[in-house]
């Protein structure tokens, strides 16, 4: 210090510290002559002690001039030290640094003066303090103060110029700095780090690229910023670096990817545009290195292909199909299990358009790798029976053709029928609404004959016998309507002379039992007429209620479709289909006559004709054409093994319609039965929440005896012969 006061004199020193700028200025002129001397006479402790002095009684000091003296005192020694610089920065830098956050802003002006004309003279030495010099720019890039903030751009600019110019830079002591900083939200810090990423990327010994995954999530996180300057900044910064990916042969998928992944969920609009931007060119460029990250990938893609914007969508679909192109093998590390787990979470989603691409993965990983996801079965299976009650019928049918390409196996497809039984008992709506559609397409895709058969076998034991007859009723219908079981409907038609036919008559009988009417549509569809007139003839009163009478209404109106053409064209030949009519005129009595159902049937039967055009004549007497039926039917013996004539029945006596007949009269029991009792618990029910609800009333007065028996005026006006009541 004693040094420092010799070589420097005390109107120097006060000078310095002056509030004018002028004579702060002349003074460190000074300060750099004096320096300049001790210099080049290599005085270099006296040197220090002027620089100790500078930053002890100015830099330090309380009084804002003097630290602005200070400051302005080390830049001029810097000067003055010209290329001897160097050895005496250790000294000079930190004071100016710590000068940086102080509460005047004219001191950090001066600060950043200062660090600038040190930074002129020094250069490539400068590079020692750069990450400490890089943190204070950092912060005053976000200045209060204009004029600071526009003192910290030229020092930035120069510091940028020097560090692309050093080969002494270190990026690996960096990138820790630079990726602590990303994720500060101030704007102008944001602008500082982008440019500074940017100008490192432009020189050629920097390798930018290799720390990308360390400030990638920081750049992305830029695009959403309020700031349109600042969004383009990141926007071009990213796509440099993608440009730069793509020419590269050595890149780090991975730890990218897993950024990427979250930036794809993104709120912003533009930030999921560039993230799926991105996954695309992985997808494409990765290899084998993206293998243990396409489940986290697909859970990205899949909710972006319902993005509400059209570009989004397009990246998403086209990255989709780029993903499922790619042949894994799980021996290399592709995890199917977690690929599984994705799709099954996508089918919770609200987009159908996921939900579908979801399927797709399924189905394309069971024609793949069908082992592995059967191991997986339990964990999908639940969710993929609950998928059949979307709402969206092109997801329905896709998921049935995961079910039935998983229902290949035999133990498979017994699992899918008990479990879609089970799913349509618990869920009316969903036998209501898909029951058709389901049915239907399970028919095409496993064989209907096979379908029919194991859900025959299913509901001839179900113990709710009011859900077994819906369901039956349900079968029944799709049976005598769908164009995609017309085969089937041609085996049944076969049932009395081929034994295929015979035995899925047989089949479908037990189960059809649950329901009268779905028993007699089969029977006339298998052309069984005898027997269907039997069992028109066993039904009792408890039989013929409201759900009976819409059941017959609906078979009434599909006898006049074409399905069932052949029946109304063997009603040509009365002689030879005797059972036919017996078994249409009982179903004719059943149903109410001025229902639309009756006048339909009798308008058919009237257009009967009296003899048979094959040839054979009946006797002509005089009445009409009823008469001449009622006298064929009952001229003939009702056989239930046999038949009377031509009768296709008699052709074929492999069916025991005896037996048949016994176990539909059991089966129809047994709902007489539950009828009742569900009657009777209902009318307890009742009558015990009536009589909770009664209240005492006062004993009813009777009525007089004369006026119990006097005639009432409506009687005593009936004339002569008329009874009264």
């Amino acid at each position: 210090m004693a040094d420092a006061l010799s070589v420097i004199p005390a109107a120097v020193l006060r000078n310095l510290s002056d509030k004018l700028y002028e004579k702060r200025k002349n003074a460190a002129l000074e300060v750099e002559g004096i320096v300049k001397q001790l210099s080049a006479g290599g005085d270099h402790d006296k040197i220090t002690s002027v620089i100790n002095l500078l930053t002890g009684e100015f830099t330090c000091s309380p009084q804002a001039n003097h630290r602005k003296g200070g400051l302005i005192g080390l830049a001029a020694a810097t000067v003055g030290l010209s290329n001897d610089a160097a050895q005496h920065l250790e000294q000079i830098v930190p004071p100016v640094l710590n000068s940086f956050s102080d509460q005047d802003s004219r001191v950090r002006y001066y600060a950043c003066e200062a660090l600038y004309n040190i930074a002129k003279v020094v250069r490539g030495d400068f590079i020692v303090f750069f990450n400490q010099i890089f943190d204070a720019l950092c912060k005053l890039s976000a200045d209060s103060d204009p004029n600071v903030q526009s003192a910290a751009h030229l020092l930035d600019r120069l510091v940028k110029d020097i560090v692309t110019e050093s080969d002494q830079f270190s990026i690996e002591e960096f990138i820790p700095l630079l990726r602590e900083r990303m994720n500060v939200l101030n704007p102008y810090v944001r602008q500082f780090l982008v440019g500074w990423i940017t100008v490192l990327d432009s020189v050629p010994d920097i390798d930018m690229l290799g720390f990308l995954p360390d400030f990638l999530d920081g750049l992305f996180n830029m695009l959403s910023d309020s700031s349109h300057e600042i969004r383009q900044q990141a926007d071009s910064a990213l796509s440099e670096f993608l440009q730069e990916i793509k020419n590269s042969p050595s890149v780090d998928y991975g730890r990218m990817a897993e950024i990427l992944v979250q930036r794809a969920s993104s709120k912003d609009e533009f930030t999921r545009l560039t993230a799926i931007t991105w996954i695309n060119e992985f997808v494409k460029l990765g290899g084998d290195q993206l293998v243990p990250y396409y489940a986290d990938i697909l859970g990205a893609i899949l909710p972006c292909i319902s993005d509400k914007e059209e570009k989004i969508r397009v990246v998403a679909r086209e990255t989709n199909e780029e993903l499922r192109a790619i042949q894994a093998d799980p021996a290399e590390g592709f995890d199917v299990g977690a690929i599984l787990f994705i799709a099954r979470s996508q089918l919770s989603s609200e987009w159908e358009a996921t939900r579908i691409e979801a399927l797709h993965w399924i189905s394309t990983l069971l024609n793949r790798h069908r082992a592995e996801v059967l191991s997986f079965l339990n964990d999908i299976f639940d969710t993929l029976l609950k998928a059949l009650s979307d709402q969206s019928d092109e997801v329905v049918l896709l998921v049935l053709e995961v079910h039935a390409c998983i229902a290949k196996d035999p133990q498979h497809f017994r699992h899918l029928v008990v479990f879609l039984v089970h799913n349509f008992q618990i869920d009316n709506t969903l036998l209501e609404k898909r029951g058709a559609l389901i049915i239907r397409r399970l028919c095409v895709l496993l064989d209907a004959e096979r379908v029919y058969r194991e859900l025959s076998t299913i509901l001839e034991g179900e113990s709710d016998l009011d859900f077994a007859s819906i369901m039956v009723q349900a079968l029944n219908l799709i049976l005598l309507t769908s164009s995609e079981l017309s085969e089937l409907r041609y085996l049944l038609k076969q049932s009395l002379v081929n034994p295929a036919g015979k035995d899925l008559f047989v089949s479908l009988y037990s189960s059809w039992c649950h329901s009268p009417m779905a028993i007699i549509s089969l029977c006339l569809l298998a052309q069984a007429y005898q027997h269907a007139s039997t069992i028109v003839q066993s039904l009792v009163e408890e039989d013929i209620n409201v759900k009976f009478l819409v059941q017959l209404d609906k078979l009434i109106h599909l006898l006049e479709t074409p399905i069932f053409a052949y029946l109304r064209l063997q009603l040509l030949e009365p002689g030879r289909y005797i059972w036919l009519l017996k078994a249409l005129y009982g179903l004719l009595m059943l149903l109410p006559q001025q229902s639309k159902a009756f006048k339909i049937l009798r308008t058919r039967l009237k257009t009967v004709p009296s003899y048979s055009f094959n040839g054979e004549q009946f006797q002509q007497t005089s009445g009409d054409s009823y008469s001449q039926i009622h006298r064929m039917l009952n001229g003939s013996q009702v056989y239930e093994d046999g038949d009377v004539g031509n009768d296709f029945q008699s052709m074929h006596s492999g069916i025991n319609f005896a037996s048949r007949l016994q176990q539909f009269e059991q089966m129809q029991q047994l709902h007489r039965v539950r009828s009742k009792s569900q009657t009777q618990s209902r009318y307890s029910s009742t009558s015990s929440t009536r009589q909770d609800m009664q209240r005492p009333e006062e004993p009813r007065r009777p009525l007089p005896v004369s006026d119990m028996s006097r005639p009432s005026s409506r009687s005593s006006r009936r004339g002569p012969g008329q009874l009264q009541l």
